[in-house]
């Protein structure tokens, strides 16, 4: 007998099966390169504005008698554009900030509120519930106040000489600032002699939880007379030791930005500690 070999057709796959087998792969790689990208951290790139300078590669300009003779570079971020606030890392180091806690530690009082037309101390109670006092440069013989108002001066390019003096904060669990604007509007408080373009805040310590600077006008979100000022709300700022934050108080016509609102949410764990410089449009008497 002959033994018959059986030999297995190669059968072709049609167009419909093609199709098919193709569609299944497509999906297992989607889903499988969606597993697996869950645990792979996105990375975002990072623009870093005003790098540290190569004085090889950037040699400075001829100056004016005013001006300075070297480059200098200061980090920092746009957080918002409408209010136009800016974030300065690292601005001061550690050692200068407690300088600044240990020289007002000893004058802190309660803190006060400019009045506007009609109000009183007792219908304003408990919109600012912090401590604080006032320190000049001229008064801190460490130095270190003098190098802060030369550093903000650099990143505002407003002159030194326009910046009120320190205003030192400390917030103890459960003090706020209800939302404000430090500009002054003269149909509220009457007319100004002068009036404040810009706040530079330094963070003089952290805060384990709570105390943000917080706007919740940003971008133009929520803005009414019925807003409810006592509420923490919109673009919040965490406090970290050494870190400023700058915003702008009017528009570049000159005239109040409306989403300069601004407040300091109630710190709930820990302590907030800020150096606050209003810089205003005209020569500040020191």
């Amino acid at each position: 007998m002959k033994t018959k070999t059986k030999r297995l057709k190669k059968k072709k796959l049609g167009l419909p099966a093609v199709i098919l087998v193709c569609s299944v792969f497509f999906v297992a790689g989607f889903y499988a390169s969606t597993l697996i990208s869950q645990d792979v951290p996105v990375i975002k790139p990072r623009l870093r504005m005003l790098e540290v300078t190569d004085e090889e590669k950037h040699q400075a300009m001829p100056r004016g008698v005013t001006g300075e003779s070297y480059i200098e570079s200061i980090p920092f971020q746009v957080l918002s554009w409408k209010p136009r606030a800016v974030y300065f890392p690292d601005f001061a180091t550690p050692e200068q900030c407690k300088n600044i806690i240990e020289m007002a530690k000893l004058r802190l009082k309660p803190s006060g509120l400019a009045l506007r037309k009609g109000e009183t101390a007792e219908s304003t109670k408990g919109t600012r519930t912090s401590s604080g006092t006032f320190l000049s440069a001229s008064e801190d013989g460490t130095g270190t106040l003098d190098f802060i108002e030369h550093k903000i001066a650099r990143a505002t390019m407003i002159p030194r000489s326009h910046g009120e003096a320190f205003n030192i904060l400390r917030y103890e669990i459960g003090q706020k600032y209800d939302s404000h604007y430090d500009s002054f509007n003269p149909a509220e408080y009457g007319p100004q002699m002068s009036q404040r373009v810009a706040s530079f805040l330094l963070y003089l310590s952290d805060v384990e939880k709570g105390g943000e600077t917080m706007f919740p006008f940003e971008n133009g979100v929520k803005i009414s007379s019925v807003y409810d000022y006592k509420k923490c709300a919109g673009l919040k700022v965490k406090p970290r030791q050494g870190d400023g934050i700058l915003f702008y108080s009017l528009l570049p016509n000159g005239t109040i930005d409306q989403t300069s609102l601004h407040g300091s949410c109630p710190v709930i764990e820990g302590e907030k500690w800020v150096a606050t410089k209003w810089i205003r449009d005209q020569v500040q008497m020191d």
